[in-house]
């Protein structure tokens, strides 16, 4: 996606190995990342904003519970956050 995340994506490598586990490196796709910017825009203006951050972590939690259970492909994760951000965005409209 970008250096910053590239360089994050090593650096949980490094972590884990540290551990003793091997991870492959964690990568964002451009789709996913619009999807969960979104999800945090949606939970900082419906909730407390520090909300944010957990609201994606969990999505991504989630997303990666859905993608194992049903080999689902990145396409499908961001229609599956994009569907739960507009049920938020439903339950909370921003006023006018």
């Amino acid at each position: 996606m970008n250096q910053f995340f590239e360089e994050l994506g090593q650096q949980w490598v490094d972590a884990a190995q540290e551990r003793g586990a091997k991870i492959s490196k964690p990568e964002l796709e451009s789709r996913i990342a619009l999807e969960l910017l979104e999800l945090a825009r949606v939970a900082a203006h419906t909730q407390e904003r520090r909300f944010a951050p957990l609201t994606c972590y969990l999505a991504g939690v989630a997303a990666e519970r859905l993608r194992v259970a049903t080999q689902l492909d990145e396409e499908g994760v961001a229609a599956f956050i994009l569907e739960v951000r507009r049920k938020l965005e439903a339950e909370n409209p921003r006023p006018t």
